[in-house]
């Protein structure tokens, strides 16, 4: 039984999550979802979480090239069965079959914004004090 401890996810539900992250990629990639808020964007699979129990994957997305992300994720979790289906050839050495749900990928934004907080004047500005400083101890 794998184990979940406060540090983080067992080795097990990493391995398996990466799995069902490449299965998940290949069943979106081969354009079988027929619904045309997916079929008009790229869908990238950032990661996939796995419940401590196997039973459940959460795959984090970034739609590419979609106006409204939000309404790209809807449509995924609106064909999480069908996608299961599609994804279970490539996940058939699994006991249980998960059960997809899919989440918006943010962590690309948030660094984004830790970027534009580094270029920042005061930032700036702070960083270079600390460097100046540096030098005149030597």
């Amino acid at each position: 039984m794998p184990r979940s401890t406060p540090s983080g996810p067992s080795q097990r539900m990493l391995r398996v999550g990466e799995q069902v992250r490449h299965a998940l990629s290949e069943t979106l990639q081969r354009g079988e979802i027929i619904d045309p808020v997916i079929e008009n964007s790229v869908v990238s699979v950032s990661e996939v979480r796995m419940s401590p129990d196997l039973k459940i994957a959460t795959a984090f997305v970034s739609p590419l090239g979609a106006a409204d992300t939000g309404a790209v994720v809807e449509a995924l979790n609106k064909h999480a069965k069908f996608i299961r289906g599609r994804a279970s050839g490539a996940l058939r050495q699994m006991k249980y079959m998960p059960e997809f749900r899919f989440r918006l990928d943010t962590s690309f934004d948030n660094f984004a914004k830790i970027n534009e907080l580094l270029k920042s004047p005061e930032v700036a500005r702070d960083l270079d004090d600390g460097k100046n400083n540096d030098k005149d101890e030597e």
